[in-house]
């Protein structure tokens, strides 16, 4: 039996048919938002979805018992965990406090394509790897905005009530170059500056040089890295699994063809 779920669970056609059913849910969530759908065709999606959700449930099953005996040995994956809880969660009773987690886990669903698509897992991990190395640019960023928040503050503070606004306090002015690194209106915030101070170029073209450019550029240096080490990982992980797979092939063969000699010994030994 284990010896069959390790196979099932590992072959295309399985996999697909899950990707399948993953998408073919996805489609009707999307459907069960529309009110007149949702009334006309109440009894048929309860039905798909408890159809959907059997479906799942038995495919955790098959990937559990491909682990028998070392059943945790599912849950080393991050993945799989996932798997388990989205699964395990449309199981809470559809009522009270716990149907908004109920409808949360029925959309959940839908991000269990992630699983299945070894390119959306690739891009995924590598997000959560850059987490740490993002932190440090992040802060590199907010010391940057304080840093020009405060000149802001001592530059630009009582030009003019208008003015004010933007740069009448600390809190104030971080606001504001924030808004001018994102882009989003810094011209406006820029020009009023200008007209009474036309040196203040110099300041906005400092902040975005530092801020944008080389702000991005490390953002994408730190994700460029850490994709690089993913894909390596997932490399040797496919190695891994094609070794094994190929050794459980070898001893499968080896065990047939030992169940063969057993039988043609025991046969032999039979009195004439």
């Amino acid at each position: 039996m284990q010896a069959w779920c390790e196979k099932t669970a590992l072959r295309s056609l399985f996999q697909n048919f899950i990707l399948v059913v993953i998408v073919l849910n996805s489609a009707l969530i999307g459907f069960e938002t529309s009110p007149y759908l949702e009334h006309k065709y109440a009894d048929l999606f309860w039905w798909l979805n408890h159809s959907v959700q059997a479906i799942f449930v038995v495919e955790i099953l098959i990937r559990l018992m491909a682990c028998h005996p070392g059943y945790l040995n599912f849950f080393k994956s991050g993945w799989n965990i996932f798997d388990f809880t989205v699964v395990a969660l449309t199981f809470l009773p559809e009522f009270g406090e716990l149907a908004t987690i109920v409808r949360m886990a029925r959309v959940l669903r839908i991000t269990r394509l992630v699983t299945y698509s070894p390119e959306l897992r690739l891009i995924v991990d590598t997000m959560f790897r850059s987490i740490p190395s993002m932190g440090h640019v992040i802060l590199l960023l907010g010391l940057l905005l304080y840093v020009y928040g405060v000149l802001g503050v001592n530059l630009f503070r009582g030009i003019s009530p208008e003015q004010d606004i933007r740069w009448g306090n600390l809190d104030r002015a971080v606001w504001t170059m924030f808004q001018t690194i994102t882009f989003e209106n810094w011209v406006g915030v820029a020009d009023p500056v200008m007209v009474n101070h036309p040196w203040a170029w110099i300041f906005f073209a400092t902040f975005i040089l530092l801020g944008v450019f080389v702000g991005i550029n490390l953002f994408v240096a730190v994700v460029m890295n850490n994709l690089d080490e993913v894909k390596e990982e997932h490399e040797q992980a496919k190695h891994v699994a094609s070794d094994s797979n190929g050794i459980l092939e070898r001893v499968q063969s080896l065990k047939a063809q030992l169940e063969e000699l057993e039988k043609l010994l025991q046969r032999d030994a039979k009195p004439k």
